[in-house]
This record gives structure tokens, C-alpha cells and sequence, in this order.
């Protein structure tokens, strides 16, 4: 059964008997860096939490996001392109923390200064145990665009989910034909104190080469399902948080 347009409750019987493969396969990769989803700040659909993206242990955007599903395999996420957020404010000429050498940042972050999101719709699982997420794209009349994979660290506080990103990613297209993406900057990365050591950088390019078997075979969550999710017509875009509770992870 593929996701229904409003059917919440359908569509997370379709992640909680459907991501056991994947959840397993993540968690052979071996990286040892995913955490549980939590339970603490509870499971109810529509609830809002805190998507905190840390780029070497600095954070570089705060955006809230809805709880669609949570069950013991792992939970899904949606986030409204347009949604108001927080971003760090960059130093002129800059375009992104990631081009920003970690000892040339100032030691307690750069401030934030809000701001909408300005990527597409995206429906994000995150399987419980692994250290990656996957996205589901969407463009213009929610059409669907294809997956991408994040290799991540999470830690999960409360409402909080804070996001050490691990800069390779994967792009999957909708036939399933898969590509890394940010490698060269993800070696030029490997063996700062800030990032990962060689042999953390193994365990993240095993993760990803796990997900990408998933994408190849077919299997959840590359087997069609949820690729036409709306969300419920009730849920209107979240307002601003507060200011984000740290800026250095």
C-alpha cells in the first residue's frame, strides 16, 4: 500500500512494518554513531520538534519540523519548504559554514538571524540505531524528485534532534540510480579534530554503501511507498522557536 494523501495512520503502518530491513542493514554498517529516535518528548502526529544542523560541531541552520510517525523502527519527519528558522549569520562572502575552516570560526558560534527555509518539502526518516536519514524530495505541486541519503550523527534531546552532519551524502533518483555526493570535501575533512578520523570515515562510507544496496534491491524505504505523502490539511506551517539552546555541539 503506497502512503494515502491524508492518511496519517496508514501511512505509519507502512513504516512500522516496513523499515525493519533498512533498520537492520543500517545498523550492520557498524559506524556506532546513531542514537535511538527517543521517546521523551513523546509521539503524537503533527507534534513540532527542532531539526538542529551542526556542521563540525557548529550550527549552521535550526528549522521546525512535524512528527509524522514514531514507532520503534524509526520515525518520519516533514519539513515545509518556506517554514520561518533560524541560520548562522555568515561572514560577508560566505556561502556556507561548511567552506569556513573550523579554527577560523569564532569559539562560541556565530550568532543566528531568522530566516524561512528556502529548500523544497521533504519528508526525512530517520531509522532507529543508523546513522544516516533518508529524504524524501518534493518540487512544485508535490511532485516527487528522487531521495537523498545524509550520513549523520543524531543525539536527541527532548524536543530537540541535534544533526552532525558527515558531509558525504548520497543522491538516489526516482529509477533508483544513485550517486555519492561531497566526497572530495568529505576527504578533505577526514582526520580533522573537528570531523572524523580515518577510521570513523570508513564506518560513514560503509553506512552509506549499506543504504545504497537498499536503493539498488528495491527495498524500504526505496520501494515506492510514501513517494505521493501530503501532509494533513490541518497542519498549518510552524511558527519561529525560541532561539536554538546552543549553537556549538
Amino acid at each position: 500500500m503506497k502512503a494515502g494523501k491524508r492518511d496519517v495512520a496508514t501511512n505509519g503502518t507502512r513504516l512500522g512494518t516496513s523499515t525493519s530491513t533498512s533498520t537492520s542493514t543500517s545498523a550492520r554498517a557498524g559506524t556506532g554513531t546513531g542514537t535511538g529516535t527517543g521517546t521523551g518528548a513523546g509521539s503524537r502526529p503533527g507534534q513540532v520538534l527542532k531539526w538542529n544542523f551542526f556542521i563540525g560541531g557548529h550550527l549552521s541552520a535550526s528549522v521546525p519540523v512535524r512528527l509524522v510517525e514514531r514507532t520503534t523502527a524509526g520515525q518520519l519527519l516533514w519539513m515545509e519548504t518556506g517554514t520561518p528558522m533560524w541560520r548562522t549569520a555568515l561572514p560577508c562572502g560566505t556561502t556556507h559554514l561548511r567552506d569556513i575552516a573550523p579554527h577560523e570560526r569564532p569559539a562560541e558560534g556565530y550568532p543566528l538571524v531568522p530566516d524561512r527555509w528556502p529548500m523544497g518539502n521533504a519528508l526525512f526518516y530517520q531509522p532507529t540505531g543508523a546513522a544516516h536519514s533518508v529524504l524524501w524530495l518534493f518540487g512544485r505541486r508535490q511532485k516527487f524528485r528522487g531521495w537523498y541519503v545524509n550520513l549523520e550523527r543524531r543525539l536527541h534531546h527532548g524536543d530537540d534532534i541535534d544533526i552532525a552532519d558527515h558531509e558525504l551524502d548520497l543522491n538516489v533518483a526516482p529509477d533508483r540510480t544513485w550517486r555519492w555526493k561531497d566526497e572530495q570535501s568529505f576527504a578533505e575533512k577526514t582526520g580533522h579534530p573537528a570531523y572524523w578520523t580515518a577510521e570513523e570515515a570508513v564506518a560513514i562510507r560503509s553506512e552509506g554503501d549499506a543504504v545504497a544496496r537498499l536503493a539498488e534491491a528495491g527495498t524500504f524505504p526505496f520501494d515506492g511507498s510514501w513517494c505521493d505523502f501530503r501532509p494533513p490539511s490541518a497542519w498549518t506551517t510552524p511558527s519561529r522557536p525560541p532561539n536554538p539552546r546552543h549553537s556549538i555541539l
